[in-house]
């Protein structure tokens, strides 16, 4: 059957920090909801084999990929190339959503 899910249904905060909600998991990609109370951040990392995109649902965010750091609002899309530093913080006083892609779906050990 069609898998469909309503993604601000799937939203969760949390005053500790940042969630993360899966939406769809396959072999090849992942794609998740970030929810960001104000002050929340997704600490700077990167994943050898895998690109990411972030898209902003609400609110606006401060991204970091590699050496730059930008502004980003609703609408807009950020890639996170494989190997590429990459976070985002909400620096502002409202809450951030992003939809978030990442293919191939990182290993964990």
């Amino acid at each position: 059957p069609m898998k469909v899910r309503t993604i601000f249904n799937a939203c969760h905060f949390s005053a500790e920090k940042m969630q993360k909600m899966n939406l769809f998991a396959t072999n090849e990609l992942c794609l998740d909801v970030y929810c960001l109370e104000p002050g929340q951040d997704q600490r700077v990392h990167k994943h050898e084999a895998s690109s990411k995109i972030y898209i902003v649902l609400e609110g606006h965010g401060r991204f970091h990929i590699g050496q730059e750091v930008k502004e980003v609002g609703p609408g807009q899309a950020v890639l996170a190339r494989a190997g590429e530093m990459h976070g985002v913080a909400n620096t502002t006083m409202e809450r951030l959503v992003l939809l978030v892609s990442i293919a191939p779906p990182p290993q964990h050990p």
